[in-house]
């Protein structure tokens, strides 16, 4: 295959792994890699690397199943046992209304600073930017799902990142507020203490809960669909590699934002949701100048939205998937011939996920810090789960051959199993 094919194979294969990026920058990066710098400097900066490293292949194998078999992660759940889909619908159900109510919380809470509403409107509530903003994103994948996600994603990824970049890169310029500060923070291993939790937490999302990882599939299966083109198992994982290392890369430049322009300053970041994206713009925009507060507030909201809208299509699919196939009697007997998808269902499914955010959201009112932290907890301690049932899939019997991982990754997945399961041991009984 010669290279001008290699970059057509490509270029209609790219999309999910830009989605999987977007997924990841949203929360983990821009709300708890800033929080951890802020508050630890550069002190957790080896919990970020680590959490990227060890939950590489659990992500990765979303990818390598759909693009080897032809058919999601979710249907080969279901090849594993009736049980196992099960398990995984219980898990999603536990999850979904939490990670989409933080999701939207800090999304809600950028698109009231961008607009000023709060501040120039009596009578708005935050309740009604966030109202707004889930009926916002239903509407946009009732009217394109895929298509429009997928394009949306390549617009904001590429302007937060290069904001981003510019940020970091005068940050370093300008040098930390404080003169030092710890690069290794022992209270964030002794369990029970506030910074072990906020530790779990931070990992949690790092680059985003292993449970999301039957996303890529789903996202792979989908843009094979729309582009009417089956990529080779190479482009597949090529592509999804790249949106990966860019999450991976982004993770520490937002800790060090927040190491260099908060840690030891006397200021924190506030636990409220429109005052945290005060904050957030405001990092920035002592880093670049204040004439960039507009472009910023858009960028950070952009994002944000692509996220959102994200968030609601993975746990749309997800939800879609689980209910098709706990009704289909048998699985397919072939790869890649599993029951078809059902846009009715996933529409129902998608409100259920908008109407139980919004609720969780309601209840909490405005504690954005705790709703992140409840819904990061969760998705680490039902990690270790999802990642021994990945890495079992991808190298069973139904895996054709030349989709088996290499055995690096296998290496990587045993370390990666041990890493999870022992922080979340810890947690929960020390």
């Amino acid at each position: 295959m010669d290279k001008a094919t290699r970059l057509k194979y490509f270029l209609q294969t790219l999309g999910p792994g830009i989605l999987f990026a977007s997924t990841a920058i949203g929360v983990s990066h821009l709300v708890q890699s800033t929080r951890a710098g802020a508050l630890y400097g550069m002190g957790l900066l080896w919990a970020v690397v680590l959490a990227n490293l060890f939950k590489y292949p659990f992500f990765e194998f979303g990818s390598r199943y759909a693009g080897a078999t032809g058919e999601s992660i979710i249907d080969g759940y279901r090849r594993q046992g009736r049980w196992m889909l099960w398990l995984y619908f219980g898990v999603t159900l536990c999850t979904m209304f939490f990670v989409a109510a933080a999701v939207g919380a800090v999304t809600a809470a950028f698109l009231d600073h961008l607009f000023g509403l709060s501040a120039r409107l009596s009578f708005w509530q935050p309740t009604y930017t966030t109202l707004g903003l889930f009926t916002g994103c239903i509407g946009v994948l009732f009217w394109g799902r895929y298509q429009v996600l997928d394009r949306l994603i390549k617009i904001v990824g590429t302007v937060l990142l290069l904001s981003t970049a510019g940020a970091v890169l005068l940050t370093l310029w300008q040098g930390p507020v404080v003169a030092s500060f710890t690069w290794f923070e022992p209270e964030a291993l002794k369990p029970g203490s506030e910074a072990f939790v906020f530790l779990i937490a931070l990992m949690g999302w790092m680059p985003t809960a292993v449970d999301l990882s039957a996303w890529n599939s789903l996202w792979t299966i989908e843009r094979q669909r729309d582009s009417g083109h089956t990529a080779p198992l190479r482009s597949v994982l090529q592509e999804f590699n790249i949106g990966y290392l860019v999450s991976a890369i982004l993770g520490p430049c937002f800790l060090l934002l927040g190491a260099y322009l908060l840690y030891g300053s006397g200021q924190a970041l506030p636990a409220g949701s429109a005052g945290f994206a005060a904050g957030i713009v405001g990092l920035y925009t002592s880093s670049i100048g204040e004439w960039s507060r507009l472009i910023i507030t858009a960028s950070a909201f952009s994002i944000m939205l692509g996220t959102s809208i994200a968030v609601f299509d993975g746990y749309g699919r997800s939800m879609e998937r689980l209910l098709i196939l706990l009704r289909s009697p048998q699985p397919a007997r072939q790869e890649g011939s599993s029951p078809a998808s059902s846009p009715g269902t996933y529409r129902i499914t998608t409100v259920l996920v908008g109407s139980g955010a919004l609720l969780v959201i309601f209840l909490l009112g405005d504690s954005l810090k705790e709703l992140v932290d409840v819904a990061t907890t969760i998705s680490f301690l039902v990690a270790p789960l999802i990642a021994v049932v990945n890495f079992r899939l991808v190298t069973s019997r139904h895996m054709p051959t030349e989709g088996l991982p290499p055995r690096w990754l296998r290496v990587l997945s045993y370390a990666g199993i041990v890493f999870l399961t022992g922080f979340a041991l810890l947690y929960l009984f020390l």
